[in-house]
């Protein structure tokens, strides 16, 4: 029988299939460069923690800075109430040296502000409103005598302006602007609340038969003599029961 020699099988190194192996780090059997490694890790572990603290601190500061500044705003900003009069001069109350006693008005000139160059649109009552609530002069404003035309959806108020910018909105009293306004006219002008008489004519009376609200009619107890009712609310009282202007 043939004799078999082994052959010892050659195989490659690990060098040669991946090249030459980088020596194992210091760190892997050296103990102080183990601990100093770590040290390093919860130093930056540290570093990132402080980061994100701090970017976070900032964030919420930003957050709450916004949050007071309107806060502050919504404190600083004035409430404003405007009262305008039919038929009352200038010189008539008492905080402009008038001789009526007015002394509610006097306390708001006291705590308010007082114009000494705040003059009327019109020498009638409707447009005189108008340019009130537009800012336009009687040669550019819609209501320009107390006869037939209202505001249109094209006008803006210095209601809608206050509305927009966040004030709450409000109109008491007589509104008559334009003739003959429909009832829910301040509404559509820009006030959010209204209560009183819309229409001029209407406000003749102060025993009427209903005031408005929010373009709604109210009922009072008051009763007009039918020969002088008319559909708009004005009219003679025989039965004076709710005095309108209280």
């Amino acid at each position: 029988m043939r004799e078999m020699k082994a052959i010892p099988m050659s195989q490659p190194s690990i060098q040669e299939r991946f090249g030459s192996v980088p020596p194992l780090p210091a760190s892997s059997t050296d103990p102080s460069a183990v601990l100093k490694g770590r040290r390093e890790n919860r130093i930056d572990v540290a570093r990132r923690i402080t980061v994100f603290a701090v970017a976070t601190c900032l964030i919420l500061s930003a957050q709450f800075l916004k949050v007071s500044s309107l806060k502050a705003e919504s404190r600083t900003r004035p409430n404003i109430v405007l009262i305008l009069a039919d038929d009352m001069g200038y010189g008539d109350l008492g905080c402009y040296g008038g001789s009526l006693p007015t002394p509610n008005l006097d306390q708001f000139a006291r705590e308010g502000m007082r114009f000494t160059q705040h003059y009327a649109g019109c020498t009638v009552c409707a447009p005189s409103r108008c340019t009130l609530l537009t800012g336009l002069h009687m040669g550019h404003c819609r209501v320009r005598g107390n006869g037939p035309g209202t505001l249109t959806d094209e006008d803006v108020t210095i209601a809608e302006l206050m509305r927009d910018a966040g004030y709450a909105t409000g109109c008491f009293g007589k509104w008559g602007v334009g003739n003959p306004p429909p009832a829910d006219d301040p509404a559509r002008n820009g006030f959010e609340q209204f209560y009183g008489y819309v229409d001029m004519f209407h406000a003749h009376n102060f025993y009427p038969e209903f005031l408005v609200r929010n373009g709604l009619r109210e009922p009072l107890r008051n009763q007009l003599y039918e020969r002088w009712t008319e559909p708009d609310g004005r009219g003679v009282a025989k039965l004076r029961a709710d005095y309108a202007p209280e």
